[in-house]
């Protein structure tokens, strides 16, 4: 497999798509990794199996009719790998695995039988103290965009994903591209208050245009750069609770195709106005856990 990824809306090719199938039930709060999902089980509203692998098949059925091959985890028994994005990520033929959680460090064998399809050379493990997660980490042409927190409590935010550490290695990885962090905020209990990732709180659609949330910055700077990057009269900006239910955590199949969530209508509208066609799919019940649809895929080739 001879992998290509050099931005977020390239004609996508092929992608590991996660799967909803045993996902352990609810977990206990000490279990959850984020503050929603915490207030959903504290609530009782936490999201039923059945409901998340009907919203992630309706995605492999978009994905497929845009002919896109798409690869699924092997099945770990009572263990939640919806969220394929965090355990990896892919810049230009480099295939890197995430070091994540340690807990979750299960996922990454049950996509073994992909990984052995890529050229042992091109796939990096980052050093032990390099934090990332795919979800942190957007290509841009000739930027690497990346979320991450650099406060010395870092280690007290189970929320604080990719650290200062991984965004050397990075720089180190891709020396002829310019890696630009961004300082976002984090929050282990209040989830609209929590960019648990950068595509939490902004993400590039389309040839020119990008969905941001200011409030998740903790740099106003960090997020006036990007607006000047884009352009102001480009940039939709969502709301604290369009944050919180996930507005910007869509996914492109092209410059021409988004797959959104459907209830996000505000949103779905300006792509539509903006000749993006929208792919809409449910997926609300799966947003209960701070994860949507990028959350979801790992793209491997795009055009």
């Amino acid at each position: 497999m001879h992998l290509n990824i050099n931005n977020e809306t390239g004609r996508l090719r092929a992608v590991v798509l996660g799967t909803a199938e045993s996902t352990g039930g609810i977990p206990e709060v000490s279990k959850a990794y984020d503050p929603k999902s915490i207030e959903h089980i504290k609530a009782g509203t936490y999201p039923k199996e059945e409901d998340m692998i009907n919203e992630i098949e309706s995605v492999a059925a978009v994905l497929k009719k845009h002919d896109v091959e798409v690869y699924r985890p092997k099945v770990i028994e009572n263990y939640n790998q919806i969220f394929a994005r965090d355990i990896a990520f892919v810049i230009e033929d480099k295939f890197i695995t995430a070091n994540i959680l340690p807990d979750r460090e299960q996922e990454i064998e049950a996509i073994s039988h992909i990984m052995s399809q890529i050229p042992s050379e091109k796939i990096i493990e980052l050093p032990e103290n390099a934090h990332i997660e795919g979800g942190d980490v957007m290509p841009f042409g000739d930027y690497i965009l990346v979320g991450t927190y650099t406060g010395e409590d870092y280690k007290n935010y189970i929320t604080a994903r990719t650290n200062k550490y991984a965004v050397d290695a990075l720089r180190e990885i891709f020396p002829k591209k310019k890696v630009v962090p961004f300082n976002l905020k984090k929050s282990n209990t209040e989830a609209r208050d929590n960019a648990l990732h950068l595509d939490c709180c902004f993400q590039q659609v389309g040839k020119d245009k990008a969905i941001i949330y200011k409030g998740g910055f903790l740099d106003e700077k960090e997020y006036r750069w990007l607006v000047n990057l884009f352009g102001s009269k480009n940039i939709f900006e969502i709301t604290r609770d369009e944050m919180y239910h996930m507005y910007s955590n869509v996914f492109s199949i092209s410059e021409d195709v988004v797959i959104s969530e459907r209830n996000f209508s505000r949103l779905n509208n300006w792509l539509k106005e903006n000749n993006i066609a929208v792919e809409e799919v449910p997926y609300a019940e799966i947003s209960k856990q701070e994860g949507l649809l990028r959350c979801s895929t790992l793209p491997l080739i795009r055009d």
